[in-house]
């Protein structure tokens, strides 16, 4: 079968991208495929076993079924929790797209089947001063998931995220509506001005008032209405 290769990203940071992309590498896996992970690049993270280690990416690692190294996960990690241009500018590095695709394309040679790369932050994330977190997934060109974190302020931030994946000509496969981090008000009208507004496929959502379903069959419904 093709490889299913995906790029994830949020309406904002903290979205709920790494909640999403272990679930689902877990819902691949349930279904016999060889899963992994990536997190190109990352701020906020702690020495463990002497390297610095984010949590978000060991995450990630943890949850794919092929075996990788962290660096192969996590090539870039910074230590301070703050945007990555900035972090690198305050230890001298410069970090290009250029370098992160050469970093993710080699980890997509791994055998496998189904694989998640995930942003860091939202959509437009600027790596250094001309480049941004978006050329990098242009570079790549997969289809795209949108995690839209389901609280006051998401329309918007939903709606121009999805026009900025557009206007940079990316497919993308669907968005998910993220319930689980907030008690949001009038959810249900919400989700549905979304639904009937944004022009991608609503994969699932994941809300904190639902408990018809478990976090494992959300995410295998989840994983079976991306593949629908």
């Amino acid at each position: 079968m093709a490889k299913q290769q995906f790029f994830i990203t949020g309406t904002d940071t903290d979205a709920g991208k790494t909640y999403v992309s272990v679930g689902m590498l877990k819902a691949a896996a349930r279904q016999g495929l060889r899963t992994m992970g990536i997190k190109p690049i990352s701020a906020g993270a702690e020495m463990i076993d002497g390297k610095l280690c984010n949590d978000d990416a060991l995450q990630i690692q943890a949850a794919g079924s092929v075996l990788l190294r962290y660096e192969q996960v996590n090539p870039i990690v910074f230590e301070p929790a703050i945007a990555p241009h900035i972090a690198a500018a305050k230890e001298n590095k410069l970090v290009t797209v250029s370098r992160l695709e050469g970093f993710v394309r080699g980890t997509l040679l791994t055998p496998h089947d189904f694989s998640i790369v995930e942003g860091a932050g939202g959509w437009r994330v600027p790596l250094n001063d001309r480049e941004l977190l978006s050329d990098l997934a242009k570079r790549l060109g997969l289809p795209v998931i949108v995690v839209v974190d389901m609280r006051l302020g998401c329309l918007n931030h939903a709606f121009l995220t999805m026009e900025a994946i557009r206007r940079d000509g990316l497919p993308i496969a669907g968005w998910i509506a993220n319930g689980g981090q907030n008690e949001m008000p009038y959810y249900e009208e919400n989700l549905a001005t979304l639904n009937n507004m944004l022009s991608a496929p609503l994969l699932g959502s994941l809300s904190w008032h639902s408990d018809s379903l478990t976090a494992e069959q959300e995410f295998d419904l989840l994983f079976s209405n991306l593949n629908s």
